[in-house]
């Protein structure tokens, strides 16, 4: 196999990034290009769908075929493309927001179709471009520019939500296990199906500020503490899960993929 500098897969000449000093984006980044390059997977295949927030940016600095959609519906413009041309190798890159509030409707038919997307949602608990505001997955309690007392709204659990809804590969990683997570984004790659891969990133400039966490390194000092392997988190008592979560695979089963299930009419 040809071995591929991950750095070929960046547009140079749009660097440095628009994000803030500290943010998470940067290391999902390089996670996504070095765990391409590990799987050998041909640059001229590759499609990279992203949507509207902090994280759709990344479609500006990746040199594939790109697609910059709007808010919330980087999966249906991903399924569509799917679709006409199943032979291409399409990523979806979207936020917290951007995938389980305005896109929720979308994520969960697109596991519960298992169409053979790779979806990686980076997770920082809050809306980052747009000032602050809290998302779906705002932990109870934490402050926003929306929630100045604490926000009362039970967060989703996103990866419980795509086993829930169907996906067949569904794991969790975090911006500070940078190699765990790069191993994470590989098996999603090489996954046949809809493969699901969330990230756990830091916002110092909202989040963290909003609420004390500090800037990104001691943002990413947390991650560590409140995460666990998932091979060790079923020996843990409820007491122990407490404030914490798994990371690693949580969920890779073979399912019937939908673009190889009946005629182009039928999957219409």
């Amino acid at each position: 196999m040809k071995v591929v500098k991950a750095k070929s897969f960046l547009r140079s000449a749009q660097l440095p990034t628009v994000w803030c000093p500290g943010c998470g984006l940067g290391t999902v980044m390089g996670a996504i290009v070095r765990s391409i390059a590990s799987a050998g997977v041909e640059k001229d295949r590759v499609v990279v769908v992203s949507g509207i927030g902090c994280s759709g940016r990344m479609t500006t600095y990746l040199d594939f075929d790109t697609l910059h959609t709007t808010h919330g519906r980087a999966l249906a413009f991903a399924t569509g493309l799917k679709l006409a041309k199943p032979d291409l190798f399409v990523i979806v890159i979207i936020g917290d927001g951007d995938g389980v509030a305005i896109g929720g409707n979308h994520f969960i038919h697109a596991c519960r179709r298992n169409i053979d997307i790779k979806t990686i949602m980076i997770n920082n608990s809050i809306y980052g471009m747009t000032g602050g505001q809290y998302s779906p997955t705002t932990p109870i309690g934490s402050s926003s520019t929306t929630s100045r007392t604490g926000n009362i709204e039970r967060p989703f659990d996103v990866c419980n939500l795509a086993v829930a809804a169907g996906a067949g590969f569904v794991a969790r990683g975090t911006t500070y296990g940078a190699v765990k997570l790069q191993g994470c984004i590989k098996k999603a790659l090489l996954k046949r199906g809809f493969s699901f891969v969330e990230v756990i990133s830091q916002c110092p400039t909202y989040f963290g500020k909003l609420n004390r966490l500090g800037k990104g390194v001691e943002m990413l000092e947390y991650q560590k503490e409140i995460s666990v392997d998932a091979g060790k988190w079923g020996s843990l008592s409820e007491d122990e899960r407490e404030g914490k979560f798994p990371v690693g695979v949580l969920r890779d089963l073979e399912l019937p993929v939908y673009t190889t299930r009946g005629s182009a009419e039928q999957r219409g």
